[in-house]
Formats: structure tokens, C-alpha cells, sequence
């Protein structure tokens, strides 16, 4: 253990001399309020230390204390449903010991050390087991089963398992390692936040990541442990979108991190999470979610902290085979402390005063992202998706963060500040916006959807870009110039738009689509645009087809029920081809 004395503070920076002895990213109490921070550049004897608690107060010749560790998270059962702030403290806990306001250097345990858990062995004495090998289970929540592993780099034979109630500390498994030594598993594990956790390897991410939500799903779809971008201006419905795709996304476990995100958002999260039933098994979302909340007026150093606790978390359990989904909101906010701290370090500035490592910093979080297969011997697979809102000024994407997280990302969902003022929600730009899993997930699409998925969304893709330059020349010359062939494009184009790409987030049926909704939707407005056609290539105007009814009906085919779908939507396409016929035969008639 390594003793200094502070000999500058600066902000959230603080150097203090006598720290030969210690490491680079140890963690340090600094004086006697013993305020937590990391060591994050060594000169000599001289460390520099990111302080995630607030400084003020603080001057030279204060005691600062080397743990001689690494700063690390607490893994184990009890991770679920627990809100912690960017350091793992869980937060439920710091308000029982100190009341509303977090007092400065509380030392709060990041698992309660008191629970007991109900520990059930699924490995026997004499059985051989290797590192990530699962020796027991518990039941954290209804939905979620905390499988326990044997730790990295541990090899050998179960001496004794035991079978009952213990909190994380106490021993349930003693392994002899390959020296012959016995070694005691608990239920927690510690790693540290900065190191990605191992593996045995990568798969390429081919499945889609169902959300429910259409304009991804059907245009821009994200993998099971793919990686995407929210970018948009203030309003336009980042955090809205991510509390969707936390919602409804086709994962087995969520973490949300709000990283520098206003203190009233994350509320929201707190206040929604618990009473929203989950789809797929009706308990509380909060039953499988872990909520990191590190909001703007805390401390902003402890937002880089956030981001590596986070992904950890998310890590451990794709490690268990399950399939994670994280949010991270927003990436902007945690690129501003970086800048705050570089700045502060005087390190030579990049772009805008970002650090000149701000582009590797992004791509370890995301790169930490993907399909694995963890260790073990079962061969069991785990993902890990990561979703990040980035936070432009003004929606100006040309910035450095959004500019070097568009250099990682394989999926950028662009919001637009007058989709969103047009009260277009989710505010996806069609436009801007893409998927590089595109290719893999139509592959995906036409064998567990249906066989034409693909080519539905290519059409309906193809009709949107034809309206972007129809609506040119209707600027220039107005609408009546344009063919009836024209114009039915932009009527099945509003109708794309309008009734398929708009959701309406708080409506209990149109919150969440499955694909063969989405799948049936589409193919009602494009056998409308197919039928309509016809009719037009027969000589019937357009203003007689856009006055038929069928088209009310195909706007309101998004609030029908999952299981009255097919039955009602067959419905709908017959009334369109008698509608379409019966328009036809009058026109025929009048001539």
C-alpha cells in the first residue's frame, strides 16, 4: 500500500507526490473524508488522480492511501433490479446510511454482504471443471437465473459443493487446482472495469435483434451483439427511443447506463421501469434490468467510471450465455469528461479540445460488444449489444464524437430535428440513416419471417427515395405538374410514413410490432400501390383512387391486435382489390 501527499488540485484532478510504489489505475482514498479516485498518469514519484467525488475543500499536504487495486466491479447475484451511480455504490443503499444527499467518501458495499441467496449446486464431488464453467444457480429474480461460474484461470476437481442459503462472501465450492492446492469459491466475483472480460471467441453477429419497433426492424435493423448510434439534436427523442429498445429489444437482460443525462430522465427510468409488465413473462421490467444513473450534476469524472461499469456488468452476464442488450445515454456526455480531464492534464488538445485519444477510447467501449462463446465446457453462447446516444450540438454530426463513433458503429439511426417537430416519432431520418447488417439480417428475415421480407423492404425503400425527388420538383412547380403515376408514389409514400414508420410509443398496442405484423403492414400498402397501378394504367385519375376508403382502413391496421393480425388484414387486402376493381369498372362504364 502506497502513502502520498497532494501537492495540487485541480477540479477533478488532483497530483499528490510519494506514489512511486503505486500503479497505473489503482484506486486511492484521498484525505481523511477518503474521497475515491483512480490514478490515471504516473511522472515519477507523481501520480495523477481522476477524483469521482466532488473536491471542493481540498488542498496540499492531504493524505492520499493506495489500495494497490484496480478499480473494479462487484459481480455476482444482486446485480439485478439495483440502481448504483457510476462506481457501482448502490444508490437505494447510500440513501438509507445518508439520507437524500450522497455524503462525500460513504463506503457503501456494492453486493449486500447480508442477503442470503439460495445456492443450488449443478456439479458434483470428483467432477473436473474448467475457468467459466457453471458449478451452481441461483434464482436472483422470477426471471432471471444467476448462473454461478468458476473463476479465470481456474482448472481442476471439485472437492466439496454445497447446497443451501449464503450470502456472496461465504464458501459454496472448494476446487484442487492443477497444483493440488484447494482453492474456496464464493459467489462474487471482482474485475476490473478497464479489461475486457475473456473469452474463448468472436462469432460474427448474423440474427436480428428484435424491437418491435418498425422503422428499425424492417429498414435498419441492429444484430443480437451488434453495435449502433443514436445521434440527434435536443428533443428530437434519443432517450425516448432508447427506453423502447430497453423495453421491448429481444434481449434477456438490460443495462442502462445514463451517463450525464439529465437527473429528471433518469428518474423517468426509475419511475416507468418497475410498472411496465414484460412481454415475455409478465413480471416487472426492473425484474431484468441494472440501472447505472450518473446524472449531470454528479460528479463529471465519475462518468468515464460509468461507461466501463457498465459494459462490465453487461459482460458478466453474456458470460452466462444470456443475451444483453446496453444503453449507454449518452456517449457525448461521457466524451465531455474525457475532454474536462485531458484538459486539465494539459495534454496536447485534438479536435475541438477533444483528447487526441478520444477515437481508440470509443472503440474499446464498443469494440467490447459482439457474439461469443464464453468459457467453459458447455459451449454455451452469450451477446452483448450496445446501443449509444450521442449528443451533438445543434444535430451537427460533422463533431468529433459523432464523427469517431460513425467510424465504429455498423448501424447509425439518425434522429431529425423536424421529423421530431412535426411530431414524427420515432424521429429516424429514412434518408440518412443505415444498417451495414442489412445484407445478413434480410438473409435472417426471409427464412424466419417470410421468404419476400427483403424484398418488401427494398420496394418500400425505393419508393421513400423516388418521393425525396418528386418532392424537389413539387417545390419548384407544384404538385398538379406531376404524372397520376407520380402522385399515387407520394400517396402510398404518405402512407408509408404516416402509418407504418410513425409509432406511437405510449399506445398499448402500436408501442411494440412483431415482424409479422410489420411484415403484413407493408404488404398492405404495397398491394394497394400494386392494385392502384393497374387501375391508373387503365385511366382512372388518381384523385378517384385516393378517395377510396380502403386507404382509412390501411391507417388504422396498425392498432389492430397481434391476434386478430392475419384475419383482419386479410380483410383489408380484399377490400382493396374490390375497392381498386370496382373504381376500375365505373371508369370503364363511364367511358
Amino acid at each position: 500500500m502506497s502513502t502520498g501527499t497532494v501537492v495540487k488540485v485541480s477540479g477533478p484532478l488532483v497530483v499528490a507526490e510519494g506514489m512511486r510504489d503505486a500503479n497505473m489505475f489503482d484506486v486511492v482514498r484521498v484525505s481523511e473524508k477518503r474521497l475515491i479516485g483512480e490514478i490515471i498518469e504516473m511522472h515519477g514519484d507523481k501520480a495523477s488522480i481522476q477524483v469521482y467525488e466532488e473536491t471542493s475543500g481540498l488542498g496540499p499536504g492531504e493524505e492520499v492511501v493506495s489500495t494497490g487495486r484496480p478499480m473494479s466491479v462487484e459481480l455476482g447475484p444482486g446485480l439485478i433490479s439495483t440502481i448504483y451511480d457510476g462506481i457501482q455504490r448502490p444508490l437505494e443503499e447510500i440513501y438509507k446510511k445518508a439520507g437524500a444527499n450522497i455524503t462525500r467518501g460513504i463506503e457503501v458495499p456494492s453486493l449486500d454482504r447480508e442477503k442470503k441467496w439460495y445456492f443450488k449446486p449443478v456439479v458434483k464431488v470428483g467432477d473436473k471443471v474448467e475457468q467459466g464453467d457453471i458449478i451452481g444457480v441461483v434464482q436472483e429474480t422470477p426471471v432471471v437465473e444467476c448462473r454461478i461460474m468458476v473463476p479465470f484461470k481456474l482448472n481442476g476437481v471439485v472437492k466439496e459443493i454445497k447446497e443451501g442459503e449464503f450470502t456472496v462472501e461465504e464458501e459454496v465450492c472448494v476446487i484442487t487446482n492443477e497444483k493440488g492446492v484447494d482453492v474456496t469459491v464464493s459467489m462474487m466475483q471482482k474485475w476490473p472495469v478497464r479489461k475486457e472480460r475473456p473469452y474463448k471467441s468472436k462469432t460474427s453477429p448474423d440474427s436480428l435483434l428484435i424491437t418491435g419497433q418498425r422503422v428499425i426492424d424492417t429498414f435498419f435493423p441492429i444484430t443480437k451483439g451488434g453495435v449502433a448510434a443514436i445521434p440527434g439534436p435536443f428533443g428530437s427523442g434519443k432517450t425516448v427511443t432508447q427506453h423502447q429498445l430497453a423495453k421491448w429489444a429481444d434481449a434477456d437482460i438490460v443495462v442502462y447506463i445514463g451517463c450525464g443525462e439529465r437527473g429528471n430522465e433518469m428518474t423517468d427510468v426509475l419511475l416507468e421501469f418497475p410498472e411496465l409488465k414484460d412481454p415475455r413473462t409478465g413480471e416487472s421490467l426492473m425484474q431484468r434490468t441494472v440501472l447505472i444513473a450518473n446524472t449531470s450534476d454528479m460528479p463529471v469524472a465519475a462518468r468515464e467510471a460509468s461507461i466501463y461499469t457498465g459494459i462490465t456488468i453487461a459482460e458478466y452476464f453474456r458470460d452466462m450465455g444470456y443475451s444483453v442488450a446496453l444503453m449507454a445515454d449518452s456517449t457525448s456526455r461521457w466524451a465531455e469528461a474525457l475532454r474536462e480531464m485531458s484538459g486539465r492534464l494539459e495534454e496536447m488538445p485534438g479536435e475541438e479540445g477533444y483528447p487526441a485519444y478520444l477515437g481508440s477510447r470509443l472503440a474499446q467501449f464498443y469494440e467490447r460488444a459482439g457474439i461469443v462463446n464464453c468459457l467453459g465446457s458447455d459451449g454455451r453462447i452469450g451477446s452483448l449489444t450496445a446501443i449509444g446516444a450521442v449528443s451533438p450540438p445543434g444535430g451537427d454530426t460533422s463533431e468529433p464524437v459523432s464523427q469517431a463513433t460513425l467510424r465504429i458503429v455498423k448501424v447509425f439511426w439518425g434522429l431529425d430535428s423536424s421529423l421530431a417537430y412535426k411530431r414524427h416519432f420515432p424521429a429516424i431520418n429514412w434518408l440518412t440513416s443505415y444498417s451495414l447488417y442489412q445484407d445478413k439480417v434480410d438473409v435472417w428475415a426471409d427464412k424466419n419471417v417470410e421468404e419476400d421480407f427483403s424484398d418488401h423492404r427494398a420496394d418500400a425503400m425505393r419508393l421513400l427515395q423516388e418521393e425525396a425527388n418528386l418532392q424537389e420538383i413539387v417545390q419548384l412547380v407544384g404538385v398538379d405538374s406531376l404524372s397520376h403515376s407520380d402522385r399515387l408514389i407520394l400517396e402510398v409514400t404518405r402512407s408509408i410514413r404516416e402509418d407504418f414508420l410513425h409509432q406511437n410509443s405510449f399506445h398499448e398496442i402500436d408501442t411494440y410490432t412483431s415482424l409479422h405484423k410489420q411484415y403484413r403492414m407493408l404488404s398492405l400498402i404495397l398491394k394497394f400501390y400494386e392494385e392502384a397501378g393497374k387501375a391508373i394504367q387503365q385511366g382512372v385519375s388518381i384523385n378517384k383512387i385516393t378517395k377510396a376508403d380502403v386507404i382509412e382502413r390501411i391507417g388504422r391496421a396498425k392498432y389492430v391486435e397481434e391476434a386478430k393480425v392475419d384475419a383482419e388484414y386479410d380483410a383489408i387486402e380484399n377490400a382493396i382489390v374490390s375497392e381498386i376493381g370496382e373504381i376500375i369498372k365505373k371508369e370503364a362504364e363511364e367511358v
